[in-house]
């Protein structure tokens, strides 16, 4: 089994990208992890006339090839003016377009984490209808970790032991229904 498992942020310090270190962590040995960075597959805000004389950018391409190898889907993101960032909304935009849709399927568990009090709650349940609209199977729950700035230590290991429980068992629920999914 292959989760694909991603930060919808491009930041390199985000909290996103630290609590998908700690959900990767808790994912080893469970399963084959394709670690993916955005900036990896860079692609220009989507444009229908650059797909019409171009086709698809590389990074589209790659990005797109990646979620259609993959079982399930592990992402993390910020919550931006209460919705997902542009950059995650381009990318899967981009990797929606024809031919085929390497989302319909697929599970995916969401988290964000936030320095606000509501663990990017919003952002994930904006990303949770853009995933459904796309054929995607979202596990009931997700995991939010509010207060994102004071929830990690130097480590980027998460201080509270509930919450580290918390990301295991939903990777852990990850595992189990994907595994179902695909058996």
């Amino acid at each position: 089994m292959t989760i694909l498992a991603f930060a919808g942020v491009l930041r390199a310090g985000s909290f996103n990208r630290k609590l998908l270190a700690v959900a990767v962590e808790a994912l080893r040995g469970q399963a084959d992890i394709d670690l993916l960075d955005l900036r990896d597959v860079p692609m220009p805000p989507y444009d229908g006339d650059i797909e019409a004389n171009q086709g698809l950018p590389e990074g589209a391409r790659k990005f797109k090839e990646r979620i259609a190898a993959a079982d399930g889907l592990l992402i993390c993101s910020p919550e931006y003016n209460h919705s997902i960032p542009g950059t995650l909304k381009n990318v899967i935009d981009w990797a929606s377009r024809p031919p085929g849709n390497p989302f319909k399927g697929k599970i995916a568990l969401l988290m964000g984490a936030s320095p606000g009090a509501y663990g990017a709650a919003r952002g994930v349940l904006a990303l949770r209808q853009v995933l459904t609209a796309l054929g995607v199977f979202i596990l009931p729950n997700t995991v939010q970790i509010a207060r994102a700035d004071q929830a990690f230590d130097e480590a980027g290991k998460l201080k509270d032991p509930k919450s580290t429980a918390l990301v295991e068992k939903a990777c852990a629920e990850l595992v189990r229904v994907t595994g179902l999914m695909k058996g």
